[in-house]
């Protein structure tokens, strides 16, 4: 049996063992499985063992998992909160981060390629963190809500740099297909508020246990039309992904509860329990391991650039911390904000791809993203507490979600 072909074993296996792993070192410290599912891909990978060798099955599958990732992040946003002042802020605070980001990549990759370091040290990893939020039930407090606020922002706006400053056309003509693209998901959107719902909602609800599954069928055709539009428009198609998981979410705003719940928790079965394991696991396998350990250089920039991810993001996501907030929670904000490898992983491909980015620096950022996935949410949530001591047990009938 080929690599390529080994691979489609190994990698349900190992998306299995992962969260047994995750919850086997649990009671000693809690780890998001996310890291485990990283380390696995990179053991079974050619840097490691050699197990898997990526192909393109698993390549796609691994760009359906990212958008998918992106799709659910957002449907979890709330958007009636993610407006004004926080919005402004967390806004200006991103610009910041990124301006500090390029001057930051000056001295590593003067020209294209601080922009591609710019744009990485100021993403932040909000499909990542949402799962995490959701486990300890932060997302409807003040603290869950600031850390929404800023990783939509921090997730959204790389998305638009990578399109206008990344882009194969000139930048006037990305700005120009950009603004198409922003009229055209604003249209979507409109038409989500204002066509009535109750027909769709019903055959929803009337398919949820046939073998129709409507609403799960709808909302994959929903990701392709926006993703297609993005791919088509030569943009980035997490933008496509993201405006769709935006716009489903207010398609099922006034759906009845129960109806909306379990076509979220199909969904998220697709997602967390198909696809986004596959993308986190092929990251691991695709890891360029070897150009990092063989250059010294590129070696020293993994603890720079995972300071700088700190000092950028976690300075900047202060600008969106509630009045009140306790140094600790300030601390756990600033970590939580600082977490990023998706957006790292999509801009530094672009980088290479386009020769504004080596290897190593590359796999410097990506080793940056991936550490920061492993340690931050890990010291933010302890700084934070374990929520659920402070809410108590589950309420009737309230489910508890897996975590990432």
């Amino acid at each position: 049996m080929e690599a390529s072909d080994l691979g489609l074993v190994l990698i349900p296996l190992l998306a299995v063992a992962a969260p047994l792993l995750a919850r086997g070192v649990r009671p000693v410290v809690r780890v998001p499985i996310v890291v485990f599912e990283l380390v696995l891909g990179i053991l079974v990978g050619p840097a490691v063992l050699g197990w898997v060798e990526p192909g393109p099955l698993l390549e796609k599958l691994s760009d359906f998992g990212l958008a998918l990732l992106f799709f659910v992040a957002g449907t979890e946003i709330d958007f009636r909160q993610v407006t004004g002042k926080p919005l402004a802020r967390a806004s200006l605070g991103w610009l910041l981060s990124v301006l500090l980001g390029i001057g930051l990549g000056f001295f590593f990759a003067p020209g294209e390629g601080m922009v591609v370091i710019g744009i990485a040290l100021s993403s932040t990893a909000l499909g990542t963190l949402m799962p995490i939020l959701r486990d300890a039930r932060e997302l409807d407090t003040p603290f869950g809500r600031a850390i929404s606020t800023v990783g939509a922002v921090g997730e959204f706006l790389p998305l638009i740099a990578i399109s206008i400053f990344l882009s194969t056309r000139t930048t006037p003509i990305a700005t120009a297909v950009l603004l198409a693209f922003v009229v055209l998901a604003g249209l979507a959107v409109l038409l989500a508020h204002r066509v009535p719902h109750g027909r769709l909602h019903r055959i929803v609800r009337a398919t949820l246990h046939t073998s129709d599954q409507f609403g799960v069928r709808f909302v994959i055709l929903l990701i392709a039309a926006l993703v297609g539009l993005s791919v088509m428009l030569d943009l980035d198609m997490l933008l496509g992904a993201f405006v769709a998981g935006a716009v489903w979410r207010i398609i099922m705003a006034r759906a009845p509860k129960e109806s909306a719940e379990q076509v979220e928790s199909k969904i998220e079965a697709i997602a967390f329990g198909f696809l986004v394991p596959i993308f986190f696991l092929y990251t691991g396998v695709t890891f360029d391991l070897q150009a990092l350990l063989t250059s010294p250089t590129a070696l020293a920039l993994v603890p720079i650039f995972l300071i700088a991810l700190l000092v950028i993001r976690g300075a900047a996501a202060q600008l969106s911390a509630p009045q009140g907030m306790s140094v600790r929670d300030r601390a756990a904000l600033g970590l939580l904000a600082a977490t990023g490898l998706p957006i790292i992983v999509a801009v530094t491909a672009i980088g290479v791809d386009q020769d504004m980015l080596d290897t190593g620096t590359a796999a410097a950022l990506v080793g940056a993203g991936m550490l920061s996935v492993l340690l931050y949410p890990l010291i933010g949530m302890t700084l934070r507490g374990d929520r659920a001591e402070v809410v108590g047990p589950p309420r009737a009938g309230e489910s508890v979600q897996g975590e990432l």
